[in-house]
């Protein structure tokens, strides 16, 4: 491989208005904020205002980035938005926010793999590049407001679902010691019915008694197996690390989907690896889909904690149910 993608810059954004867990103590008229501080860290999350949406997540997100990379719109060959609260059903989110930057060169899609969106785009970001000159920078745009779909009565996802956006820029290197390395991608299709927004599809288009029944909002159907995601994550994460002769204690830092603490820690244990290696944010902004895990990237670069070489392993999973894994080296 003498083509390679490598990560030159991150950026985060969150909405300002801070939503902490005693609001819901108010609507459900019980003591939530103890279990999740407990059980979850969960201490306050972000929530769009009314008159903010996805795209304007991504526009922040995107323009910090840039930023960060000192880089212009201008300079994008390819913008990707990973989501599944998009701005619209048609067209994309990311057609959008390119107009409003001003990304005038880059071509645009949208990804939806749920949660595991923004792993998804990663891989196919770096393999646009290895594949195609004519790529050379590529930002992916995780983002989520899912707090435009919540039922604030549904104790089961009013108090963990949130808002925000999280942005890396990949650039063209001939160096392929450094950024892309592996990744692997996996579904289990079986449960796509188990959670999610099932209505303003054209299985089920909007109409007044599905507004009423709430059915265009998130839903859990049914509880997930609480071993799914460290049973698969640990084994994604070994087999990805094992094609490139590496093995966990050989990673820096381990970027997983926020949705549960308990995972994250089960999935360590069974790695053997240090609770510290995973950084989490899900204390301060709840759980933020396919935008926590460059929130989680951004906070540990602008933290200092990432050194070059390093080893960094990103491991989404989300609804349908789908699992993405990527393997980079920092630098």
């Amino acid at each position: 491989m003498s083509r390679n993608a490598r990560i030159i810059a991150t950026g985060m954004y969150a909405p300002d208005k801070v939503v902490p867990n005693t609001f819901f103590n108010e609507i459900l008229g019980e003591d939530v904020d103890t279990w999740l501080r407990e059980n979850l860290t969960i201490r306050e999350r972000r929530w769009c205002s009314e008159d903010e949406s996805t795209a304007d997540l991504v526009e922040r997100a995107a323009k910090i980035t840039l930023e960060h990379a000192g880089l212009t719109p201008a300079d994008l060959d390819l913008f990707v938005v990973a989501t599944d609260t998009p701005e619209w059903i048609s067209p994309s989110t990311a057609s959008i926010v390119q107009h409003r930057l001003g990304a005038v060169n880059a071509g645009t899609f949208d990804l939806n793999t749920a949660c595991a969106g923004f792993v998804t785009a990663l891989d196919m970001g770096a393999k646009y590049i290895q594949a195609d000159e004519r790529y050379k920078r590529v930002m992916i745009v995780g983002a989520y407001a899912m707090s435009k779909y919540l039922d604030v009565t549904d104790k089961k996802t009013a108090n963990l679902f949130a808002d925000g956006a999280g942005a890396v820029i990949l650039e063209a290197t001939d160096d392929s010691s450094v950024g892309w390395q592996a990744s692997q991608l996996h579904t289990e299709g079986q449960y796509a019915t188990w959670m999610g927004i099932y209505a303003g599809g054209t299985a089920q288009p909007i109409t007044h008694d599905v507004v009423d029944n709430k059915d265009h909002l998130l839903k859990f159907v049914k509880r997930f197996p609480t071993e799914i995601n460290p049973d698969m994550w640990s084994k994604m994460i070994t087999e990805s690390l094992a094609r490139i002769g590496k093995k966990p204690s050989d990673v820096a830092q381990y970027c997983f989907t926020q949705i549960n603490i308990n995972g994250i820690r089960a999935t360590l244990d069974i790695l053997g690896e240090p609770y510290e290696k995973a950084h989490t944010v899900m204390d301060r902004y709840g759980y933020t889909g396919s935008a926590c895990i460059p929130m989680v990237l951004a906070e540990v670069n602008e933290q200092g904690k990432l050194n070059d070489g390093d080893l960094v392993v990103f491991m989404g999973s989300g609804g349908g149910l789908a699992f993405a894994c990527s393997v980079f080296v920092w630098g």
